[in-house]
């Protein structure tokens, strides 16, 4: 692929950021009573607000060239179409038609799979149903009151994410519980005060051989069985995954296995059958409406002038930071205590999707690639990390989440709570002078030698960037949204920077390594000759220790 446009494109966006480089984000507030207005789009009762960044109307226009010169359009519409966008595994990267409620096709080899993705939706909705109702029911024909979804990765950062955000919205009768870790301390803790006639477990692995997955599988599975006996198996498991044959050998009916497929990206797969958990613990029509909120955003995506787009501009603005001020580090910052594991749910969706080294077709990448990610939930992060942010050398970007209203929360408490978002994000921006922290001083009774020794260390440089997405109340539809928009945000950068975001080959070195020491490490009797000298030794220390 000719990139020669692309490169002229952050050519003129380097020239650009030196020539804007003197001025502070607060003067350009100052010399543009309308940039709010200017610098924010709507998408239903959402706002994204980027006034708050280093950027003018030029800076948006050259960025949109940029994301011209990329392909973008073309390359989104390949994404709709089907295409085989995910080019190293020949598949398309299809999640969108997962949240399509509409009657418009999706189409995989010149196939609607649309009758497909209605038919496992229908199920998992009748199936979680019969669930909340009572009326699938244990072994002991008692009623199930908790639900623990085994995965890993996308089979449980996303489903348990938003279990947690949409609390508000679980049945009373079910508590939800999410195992993930291969330490046997997470799935331990988690079945120590359960009674297992009542719990129902959901293992999510499309192969079902996941080695974490499978481990903590079989570990629920003798624990139903051996308070229940053998056959009660059948009646405490459900899986989502492809292969039946592995799910029959575990002793789950067919009837209780729901499928997705291949175009279904672990990461992107919340929307599909990886979703049961969630249809459980919430219902099948707030899991509708999570679903539409997906989908508001996919015809946003598609419809919206690329200035007036919101994962668009959401992308763009990252790769002006990323690519332009050389900043590695994105923090996104919900102000929502239910949003906890969003920030970790961004972690896998961004950094497993753009931490690539190489472009589309295997060449090494030019510019710098996927930030790293993370946040807290807003009060707990001020009280924490925000000291770097504000006073550190190094800086970096942010994304405020906020909710107008609170869902089941307290009135007082969202005021509060919204008020130190608000305020946050305006410290950030404007900081503090050693000139008006010295007047502060001096007005609080310091002598002009004391406030001067004492200001260095109570001066903000500010001028730090942010977005801020506000939404009226966290609700499944406007969650819906929220993951969608950064879904797309990642696919526009992805573009950007000509990288493959559907694949994830890194993570399988450490899998091939550990199914190799695996037995050395359970077996003392095993040689660890071949082994570098660091895990040789260490294998010995820990075999020293466990006698």
């Amino acid at each position: 692929m000719d990139r020669s446009e692309v490169r002229a494109a952050f050519a003129a966006l380097e020239a650009h950021r030196a020539q804007i480089a003197g001025a502070r984000i607060a003067d350009l507030f100052d010399r543009d009573p309308r940039r709010f207005e200017r610098f924010s789009v709507r998408l239903a009762d959402m706002l994204f607000d980027y006034s708050k960044h280093k950027a003018t109307s030029a800076t948006i226009q050259l960025l949109v060239a940029l994301a011209r010169a990329a392909k973008l359009e073309e390359r989104r519409a390949a994404l709709f179409a089907g295409e085989k966008v995910n080019v190293t595994e020949r598949r398309p990267a299809l999640h969108m038609a997962l949240r399509n409620l509409t009657d418009r096709p999706f189409c995989v080899d010149g196939r609607d799979v649309m009758p497909d993705v209605r038919d496992v939706r229908a199920r998992v909705a009748s199936f979680a149903q019969a669930v909340r109702a009572g009326a699938i029911r244990g072994a002991r024909g008692e009623v199930f009151t908790d639900v623990v979804n085994i995965g890993i990765g996308g089979s449980d950062l996303g489903p348990a994410m938003a279990a947690r955000a949409l609390s508000p919205y679980m049945s009373p009768k079910l508590r939800g519980h999410f195992v993930s870790n291969v330490d046997g301390a997470d799935l331990g803790d988690t079945i120590r005060s359960l009674d297992p006639a009542r719990t129902l477990f959901v293992v999510s692995s499309k192969t079902f051989t996941t080695q974490e997955t499978m481990a903590n599988a079989a570990s629920a599975r003798k624990f139903v069985a051996d308070a229940l006996g053998e056959a009660a198996v059948a009646d405490h498991f459900a899986a989502v995954s492809t292969r039946l044959d592995k799910v029959a050998e575990f002793g789950i009916r067919p009837d209780r296995v729901f499928g997705f497929w291949d175009w279904v990206g672990g990461r992107y797969s919340m929307w599909s059958a990886i979703g049961l958990s969630l249809v459980i613990a919430i219902g099948p029509e707030p899991f509708e409406e999570f679903l539409r909120g997906g989908q508001d955003v996919d015809e946003h995506f598609v419809s919206a002038p690329l200035d007036a787009n919101i994962p668009v501009l959401m992308g763009l603005l990252g790769v002006w930071r990323r690519n332009m001020f050389a900043e590695s580090v994105h923090l996104v910052i919900p102000y929502d205590q239910r949003l906890a594991r969003f920030p970790a749910y961004l972690q896998q969706l961004d950094m497993e999707s753009n931490g690539k080294h190489v472009t589309r077709d295997g060449a090494p990448v030019a510019t710098a690639t996927g930030p790293f990610v993370f946040g807290e939930p807003g009060t707990n992060g001020q009280h924490a990390f925000f000291q770097l942010l504000h006073q550190g050398v190094n800086v970096a970007p942010i994304d405020f989440l906020v909710a107008a209203e609170p869902t089941d929360a307290d009135p007082v408490h969202h005021a509060l709570l919204v008020a130190n978002c608000l305020a946050q994000s305006e410290a950030m921006m404007r900081g503090r002078s050693r000139a008006e922290v010295q007047a502060i001083l001096k007005a609080q009774g310091l002598s002009a030698e004391e406030a001067a020794s004492l200001a260095p260390h109570k001066t903000f440089a500010g001028d730090r960037p942010s977005s801020t997405l506000m939404y009226r109340r966290l609700d499944p539809r406007n969650l819906g949204r929220l993951v969608a928009l950064y879904e797309h945000k990642v696919f526009v950068q992805s573009v950007i920077w000509d990288i493959n975001p559907f694949d994830q080959w890194g993570v399988e070195l450490g899998k091939e390594l550990c199914n190799r020491l695996a037995p050395i490490v359970q077996d003392p009797a095993r040689t660890t000759e071949g082994l570098d000298g660091s895990t040789a030794g260490l294998i010995a220390w820990r075999r020293h220790l466990s006698r």
